[in-house]
């Protein structure tokens, strides 16, 4: 089967398209003819080794698992011995997340555990299905659990237009928050198009200035101070910040944001990561198929342009999820 494989850390250069050994599945996994993958930030990390701890879980001179891509979409192909749910020919999408040893989805064939999967809604195509495992499962996870969202909160998404932010956005309204997005000029029209009440440009105004407070701020983007976000949220506030921009950020939310948890009534913390869980692909699978949610695409790449793709991902521009169309 053809895979886009590295077997050193760089930029996308050290991807290469090339002939591997096709799969087999374990006694609890899915044998999945891949028809769509997505990309997402961890890709172009483990691709770079970045942060340089990463090392020590991903291999510290090289990668100890040579294909990258975690969200897939496709058909089985084949089932283990002890897969109960699936049979060849089943429609189904999921995520193969299980850090270095893990991923596999810039493939025309991957085995993931039976638990990652789940059928895929009929109303949406294999394309819509691979942009939402990781970043929906962090958007939920995050608003949910971290960020105990309510019905009738006054919710920020920073970061509303990327991958995470666009399921985060229609993922608090599906709980009946108030929705405020925050992301450039020319994104606005479609934030507001999935369900944001509020939009700020960014480019204009600073959300952490102005005289409105936020129940909870879900920071997709990573990028402010611990003081910014204790003067935007209200009394009994949270923000959850699943990712960052730099380790100064990071570390300052560790430390100064665990200070601030400890000594107020307002929660700042990152989010940690995220549990791939099979309860809740088959929640978003739900909201999915009622139109709660609705994927939001900026770019398809074939699989042997999967370079490209990573490489306009990082330039941290994408509007939504980019998506790599593999087979039919």
């Amino acid at each position: 089967m053809k895979a886009v494989v590295y077997t050193k850390y760089g930029p996308p250069d050290v991807l290469q398209l090339e002939e591997v050994e096709k799969p087999t599945p374990k006694e609890d996994e899915v044998l999945v003819k891949v028809h769509a993958a997505s990309v997402n930030p961890l890709d172009w990390h483990l691709m770079r080794a970045e942060p340089f701890l990463a090392r020590l879980e991903v291999g510290l001179l090289k990668p100890k698992n040579k294909i990258l891509g975690a969200d897939i979409a496709g058909r089985v192909e084949s089932v283990g011995r002890d897969v109960k749910l699936f049979q060849p020919g089943d429609e189904v999408f999921g995520e193969k997340f299980q850090g270095g040893k893990g991923l596999g989805g810039f493939a025309e064939y991957i085995s993931v555990p039976e638990s990652s999967l789940a059928l895929k809604p009929a109303n949406i195509s294999f394309e819509d299905a691979a942009a939402v495992p990781v970043a929906a499962e962090t958007a939920l996870q995050g608003l949910r659990d971290k960020g105990q969202i309510q019905s009738g909160q006054k919710v920020l998404i920073n970061g509303a237009s990327g991958g995470v932010g666009t399921f985060a956005v229609q993922i608090a309204k599906s709980f009946g928050a108030e929705v405020t997005g925050v992301c450039s000029t020319r994104n606005l029209e479609m934030v507001r198009s999935i369900g944001a009440d509020q939009v700020i440009d960014y480019t204009k105004e600073d959300f952490t200035r102005n005289e409105q407070r936020y129940d909870l701020i879900f920071d997709a983007v990573g990028n402010r101070s611990v003081s910014d976000y204790k003067r935007a949220l209200s009394p009994q506030g949270i923000c959850v910040i699943p990712g960052f921009t730099t380790l100064s950020h990071l570390f300052q939310v560790l430390f100064l944001g665990t200070w601030v948890s400890m000594t107020g009534s307002k929660k700042i913390g990152m989010m940690g990561t995220v549990k791939s869980n099979k309860k809740d692909l088959i929640f978003i699978k739900e909201l999915l198929e009622a139109g709660k949610i609705v994927p939001v695409i900026d770019r398809s790449y074939p699989l042997n342009e999967v370079p490209e793709a990573i490489r306009y991902l990082e330039e941290g521009h994408a509007q939504g999820k980019v998506v790599i169309t593999i087979g039919t």
